[in-house]
């Protein structure tokens, strides 16, 4: 006797949270995400069905194998794997969960999902993400994105978060969750103080010249 494991029917799919890369295809017509662990081989766009890792001709998810989508239920949990030092980089999605899933304690493992939200970190320097610029690596045919303010995008490969969300479509959302607003373009107050003080003293000194030049004229 083989026993079963429950069915659920929920009324509308599941929500839940997870870590990933944002990438963008070699020629600049797609974007999609990477996982950050078993399923990172294989991006995946906004809308998708999984795949098995490992090359095997079951449907995912399968009882026997680790393959399929996974996810947790609580955003925190996600969150928290945003602080290790390898992870530092990923975003942070909000996820349908569609199609059959198994459910755990901590989340699920499904076979297909939408990703609904995308929430960017901040720019390496501290500053709140302007664009999703070339990381410096990726997937053969796929750029890894990472988040970069104005300032430190330079020359690279990048999208704004609006123009990452147009090419991946499906109806995602993508903003920025922090950082520190950056400083705008020309002097701090401190060097415009510095500034007024050195045309005070220039100001001063002419202003002594013109005496003197006036003594002597008075004298002449």
């Amino acid at each position: 006797m083989r026993l079963r494991l429950p069915e659920e029917r929920p009324t509308e799919p599941p929500t839940g949270y997870k870590i990933a890369h944002p990438v963008l295809s070699q020629d600049g017509t797609r974007a999609g995400f990477t996982g950050v662990s078993l399923g990172g081989a294989l991006p995946y766009g906004v809308l998708d069905e999984a795949r098995c890792v490992y090359g095997l001709r079951h449907r995912a998810p399968h009882r026997r194998c680790d393959c399929g989508f996974h996810c947790v239920h609580d955003r925190a949990a996600a969150e928290a794997l945003l602080c290790t030092a390898e992870h530092r980089a990923a975003v942070l999605l909000e996820v349908s969960v569609l199609g059959a899933y198994i459910r755990f304690e901590r989340g699920f493992r499904y076979a297909r999902q939408r990703v609904r939200t995308a929430t960017v970190g901040p720019c390496g320097c501290g500053a709140v993400a302007a664009a999703l610029a070339d990381a410096g690596w990726g997937r053969p045919g796929w750029r890894a994105l990472t988040a970069a303010c104005a300032g430190c995008v330079r020359g690279r490969t990048s999208l704004s978060p609006a123009a990452f969300a147009r090419l991946a479509g499906e109806g995602l959302r993508v903003r920025a969750g922090g950082g520190v607003a950056e400083q705008p373009v020309g002097l701090k107050v401190s060097e415009l103080v510095a500034e007024a003080a050195l045309l005070q003293a220039r100001l001063d000194w002419f202003q002594t010249q013109l005496a003197q030049l006036d003594e002597r004229g008075s004298q002449g």
